[in-house]
């Protein structure tokens, strides 16, 4: 069956017509939901400070409805998994989505916390995979009938964010940040391996442009679905004028067999064609900025240096990317950010050209992968590279990183530069968390997890995650290896309603 993408006009979050959209796009797939049925939508980061970075409830609320509508008489399970982005608990995401609510409202919806489920062990076998294992939370090994329900977005890491990218929300903070570098495209490929879903509705009703976690609105007014990823994520990428191809994460999934990227082997459907579609979204900015051009302008300088890797010349899925999303994390939270700065320097990768700070000026090498070898601020200044290659990063010993652990060791990295104005924080990547809370430390700038707005309902969702998280540790149950009821490998994404 020839790959179908239907683009939908849908000017506002009307729960009522998204339900009508979705009911009619499932039908004209032939598609019934059964079983487990799983939708994963895309929460890194939501509330009122986030906008336009996650899946509005009111569009997820009419894709369940829609799938309840659709379900054949053996559907045992209709929930919604997720996990966001790295260190928040999914309780508060879920929380500040308004999507515990929601679920009160569909009714008989199961909510999965993808960092309270048992992780199940799924083996790659194919010959470009970056490592023999990766895991998944067990609801997605065990789903029957699984769909992905991203934001049309732009990212700093892999230019855009649709279908085949929310993948990354389909792992636990310590295997999610595994690869979670100059190789994330191919991470992106690897987690196609798990499973394919059988259907795609993107909220592209009001997409977010420029970046990934703070992105600008863009009113697009439409709902696109489809039945295959690489062919939905190649028409969303000529929507907004790019060339799939030149995405690194959809070629390598064509390539890898996972879907076709040219237009003459989609069917493209529904009420708004493509160029209607393209008109609407003309000026779109995607991602891929790279950081020194990020901090044009501003007391922040970077410089920036290629990966271990050898065939790249910037790390585009790690530490870079990461700090131009925590700055924007903190012009949103404090409008005063980038006057509040002194003049910082920021290092990334094998970095070999000239520092040219100034006596006093902090000098912060940030990741494993940094080194320098020179001159600074007239002494010699040598920086090593510690990177350790992914062979012995082994995903059953991944370690999750708490988030007040991560205060408390940026808080006494930090401290070190009262004695020497040169450091190096490590990680492969350095979160955004730790990056916004380097410069948190360097600024003198207010704690955005400590404001007071946030702290009781983000105290609370801590709590109850990490009570859960230590009981099911007691009880045994961190890991899975793949059963008979778990599936754990990719299969077509085609479930065709009887004729």
């Amino acid at each position: 069956m020839q790959p179908t993408v239907i683009l939908r006009r849908c000017p506002d979050y009307n729960t009522a017509r998204i339900h009508l959209l979705v009911r009619e796009g499932l039908q004209t797939l032939g598609l019934r939901p059964w079983g487990r049925t799983l939708v994963k939508p895309n929460l890194v980061a939501t509330g009122k400070e986030f906008p336009h970075a996650f899946t509005r409830p009111e569009f997820t609320e009419g894709v369940l409805l829609a799938l309840r509508d659709r379900a054949r008489g053996d559907l045992t399970e209709l929930a919604v998994g997720e996990r966001c982005g790295i260190t928040m608990p999914t309780r508060y995401a879920f929380r500040g989505a308004d999507y515990y609510a929601m679920a009160r409202r569909v009714g008989g919806i199961t909510l999965h916390h993808f960092d309270e489920v048992p992780q199940v062990e799924i083996p790659l076998y194919h010959p470009a995979r970056l490592r023999d294992r990766l895991f998944t939370p067990q609801p997605v090994a065990r789903a029957d009938f699984f769909v992905n329900c991203p934001k049309f977005k732009a990212h700093p890491w892999t230019t855009v964010t649709f279908s085949l990218k929310n993948y990354i929300g389909i792992q636990d903070d310590p295997h999610r940040l595994l690869d979670h570098d100059h190789a994330l495209n191919r991470k992106v490929v690897d987690l196609q391996y798990v499973l394919q879903p059988d259907f795609i509705a993107v909220d592209a009703i009001i997409a977010g442009e420029g970046r990934m976690l703070t992105p600008l609105p863009f009113d697009l007014g439409m709902i696109v679905m489809g039945n295959n990823q690489v062919a939905l994520d190649a028409v969303c990428a000529r929507i907004i004028g790019l060339d799939p191809e030149s995405i690194p994460h959809i070629r390598l999934a064509r390539e890898a067999g996972f879907g076709p990227t040219a237009l003459s082997e989609i069917d493209i459907t529904g009420d708004f064609t493509l160029e209607t579609a393209r008109q609407a979204a003309e000026g779109f900015r995607s991602g891929l900025i790279r950081v020194e051009d990020y901090f044009q302008g501003t007391n922040i300088h970077a410089y920036s240096g290629p990966p271990p890797a050898g065939d790249q010349d910037y790390c585009w899925g790690g530490c870079p990317g990461a700090m131009e999303e925590a700055i924007e994390l903190l012009r949103l939270f404090n409008s005063d950010t980038d006057a509040s700065l002194p003049p910082i320097h920021l290092v990334f990768g094998d970095y070999r050209g000239e520092i040219p700070a100034a006596a006093g000026e902090p000098v912060i090498f940030i990741g494993d992968c940094a080194a320098f070898n020179g001159s600074i601020a007239g002494r010699p200044v040598n920086i090593p590279n510690i990177y350790r290659s992914r062979s012995e990063k082994e995903p059953l010993k991944a370690r999750r990183d708490d988030v007040f652990l991560k205060i408390a060791r940026t808080s006494w990295s930090m401290r070190n530069l009262k004695r020497d104005p040169v450091i190096r924080m490590a990680g492969c990547p350095v979160s955004v968390a730790e990056q916004l809370l380097i410069l948190v430390e360097a600024g003198g700038l207010p704690n955005p997890y400590f404001a007071p707005a946030r702290a009781l309902p983000f105290a609370s969702s801590y709590l109850s995650w990490r009570t859960r998280s230590a009981l099911r540790r007691l009880r045994g149950t961190p890991y899975n290896r793949p059963g008979p009821t778990l599936r754990g490998a990719a299969r077509p994404a085609q479930n065709l309603e009887p004729s």
